[in-house]
This record gives C-alpha cells, structure tokens and sequence, in this order.
C-alpha cells in the first residue's frame, strides 16, 4: 500500500511540475493531448459556458462569462498547490510516516498531509516534526518548491494582465475606427478615399499586422487569455480580428498599390493567428451558421463604400475572388465563436448605431434633465 502510494506521489509530482512548467515558463505552443491544464480547462469551460447559454444574449451574458477567465486562473492554482501537497503527502506516506507528532495523535496519511500542507505553505507550526534523514530531505525539499511556487504565481498574474492590456488598448481605438461593434463597411467607409484616407488606412492596416502578431504570440503562450472578455459587451477580440480580416479581404480585392500590399500581409498575419488558435483549442473549422455576406448586403455595402469614395468589387471575378478568401478564414472564426460564446461581427450594419465613446448611462439622464427645464421654463 505505502509503495503504491509513494510511485502514486512521485507521478502526480512530475505531472504538477511539468504542467505548471509548460503553462507559465514555456514560451510555445504545446501540442500534447494528456495536460493537467487541458483537462481542467475541458472540464470547467463546458458547464459554464452551458449555463451562459441560459443566460439572455446580452450584458448579463457577458458579465457572468466574465468571470471565468480570472477565477480560472485561480483555480489552477488552487489545482497545482493542492497537486503539489498531495504529492508530498504521499511520499511522507511512503516513508512509514517517519515523524513526531504532539498529543497523542499516531501517525498516519492524514498527519503526513497535514504536515505536507504546513511545509508547502511556510507556516512551521511545529506541532509535527519529521523524524529519518528522508523525511527531513522532503520537508526541505517541499518547502523550498513552495517559496518558489508563491514566487512564480507573484510574477505569473502582471505578465497575464500585462498582455490583457495590450490587447484591449488596441481593440478600444478600433471603437472610433470600425463602430461599436465593429464591421469592415464601417472601417472602410470612416476612412474613405483620397490620398489622406488611403494614408490612414495603410497605417491602420500596419498597427493591426502587429496587434494580430502579438495576439498570436501571447495566445499561443497563455490560452487562458482567449477566455478574458473585452471591457465591453459588443468588443471581443475576435470580433476585431475577423473585422480586420474582412477590411483586408476587401482591400486585397479592389485597392493597388502600397496599401493593397499592407492589406495583404495584415491578411496574413491575421489569418495566421485565427488558425493557429482554432488549433491550439482543438474547434475544427466550420462554416457559419448563416452566410455573413449575402448577395443584397454585398450589393449594399459596395454602393455605400463606392459613394464615399472608395470603389470595390468591379465585376464577378473580384466577387469570387473574395468568396475564395472568405472561406481561407471564415469556418476557424466560426469555430472558435461557438466555441468561446463571442458573436462574429457582421460587414455591414443596417441600421446606423452609437459608438461606445458616444454613449454612455449618464446621458438618458442628462438629456432628460435638460429637457425638464426646458419645458418648465417653457411654462414660465
């Protein structure tokens, strides 16, 4: 029983180790199947993102969906401490519960966890002392591996949150840029024609080349940060990657030139990312529920795009050329939307809507005030 139990130590050990190894030191992407972390993720995301589906689409949604990603990463922790702990009890086990306890308390797996958990954590008690060379040698050895454990979840938290940030700061300037939620008429249109817009737009175009490089590094390291929900309800970051891969699908089909080329290797790098990430959270590739661009929202958006100076799709073959993009990008963004509950934005908007900078809970109340004194005084 206590050899079953010391190998059984041993192995949860090295599977805490590595596991916590490949999540917060590695800086790649890790393919194999059997994680600690893959699973705890497989078994938690499920349930919770069935009971958001119960949940009205909307803020309330998005709140509750929220919270997962900060208490997940609490909850792993919880996870690897309570691994670690485990492990070390174990092992103690497997020693013969070589230790002294105070009272009359006879040694046994509860004592020896107790003293695993105490050892873990750097309280030192002293109600349980360990007794034999192996016993003090794990004890040493756990307690240094829980200083540099508390260690690295001190350093783990900034550098998640650092990247969160990042990602946000960009998504927030797209709101002025594309709407609010965004949509690729809306970026094109905002930007117009003329060489100023045409400067602005191969600028833009160049920001997000980068914003999708890095969205792909850190979320190829971190894919915890793929369940962090954006500030606002009608943001996500995929919703802004698929709209900068429509613009750039778009621009790859009628402009020449300079910008014509950024809008290229932005499409690139953006596809790149959408792809590898379908991957990283095994969704295959489907097509969307409903067709995004439909035949009289193409014959829309391109009247609306030629009347503000920007001119697209001239002809059948542009029109084909873009349903060829479409389908390089669109069945990843697809799976990863139903995957991770975050709707895909749509290319053109029927009705005209209010940017987030342009709204805010104060102004029904605001404009409600200024009326009131306008009719009392009125009255007067």
């Amino acid at each position: 029983m206590r050899l079953l139990a010391g190998l059984g130590g041993a192995l949860l050990l090295a599977v805490v180790l590595w596991d916590a190894f490949e999540t917060i030191i590695l800086p790649r992407r890790v393919n194999r199947r059997l994680r600690l972390t893959r699973a705890f993720y497989g078994a938690t995301w499920a349930p919770w993102a069935a009971s958001a589906r119960l949940v009205r689409a909307g803020n309330r949604r998005e709140l509750f969906l929220s919270f997962y990603g900060p208490l997940s990463l609490v909850l792993l922790l919880v996870l690897w401490a309570a691994g670690l702990v485990t492990a070390f009890g174990l092992l103690q086990y497997a020693n013969g519960s070589a230790m002294h306890a105070a009272g009359n308390e006879a040694p046994g797996l509860a004592t020896d966890l107790y003293l695993s958990g105490t050892t873990f954590f750097t309280l030192g008690l002293g109600d349980v002392a360990p007794e034999g060379s192996f016993a003090r040698l794990l004890t040493v050895i756990e307690s240094g591996l829980g200083f540099g454990f508390l260690a690295i979840v001190i350093g783990y938290f900034p550098v998640i949150y650092q990247a969160f940030s990042r990602r946000e700061v960009t998504i927030s300037l797209l709101d002025a840029r594309a709407g609010s939620p965004p949509s690729a008429a809306e970026l094109l249109h905002r930007h117009g024609g003329g060489p100023e817009g045409a400067a602005a737009l191969l600028q833009l175009l160049h920001e997000w080349e980068r914003w999708s490089a890095e969205l792909l590094e850190t979320h190829l390291s971190y894919p915890l940060l793929a369940y962090f929900r954006s500030q606002h309800s009608n943001q996500s970051w995929l919703a802004a990657l698929t709209t900068v891969l429509d613009a750039s699908a778009l621009v790859m089909v009628a402009a020449e030139g300079a910008c014509a080329r950024q809008a290229r290797l932005t499409f690139a790098m953006a596809r790149h990312a959408v792809v590898d990430l379908a991957q990283v959270f095994r969704t295959r590739p489907r097509p969307a529920p409903e067709d995004r661009l439909p035949a009289p929202v193409l014959a829309k958006l391109t009247a609306d795009l030629a009347a503000a100076g920007f001119p697209l799709l001239a002809g059948t073959v542009a029109t084909g050329r873009l349903t060829e993009l479409r389908r390089t990008y669109e069945p990843y963004a697809a799976a990863l939307s139903g995957y991770l509950l975050q709707p895909l934005p749509a290319w053109r908007h029927e009705k005209p809507r209010r940017d987030n900078w342009q709204s805010s809970a104060w102004d029904r109340t605001l404009l409600a005030r200024i009326t009131d004194r306008g009719e009392g005084s009125g009255e007067g």
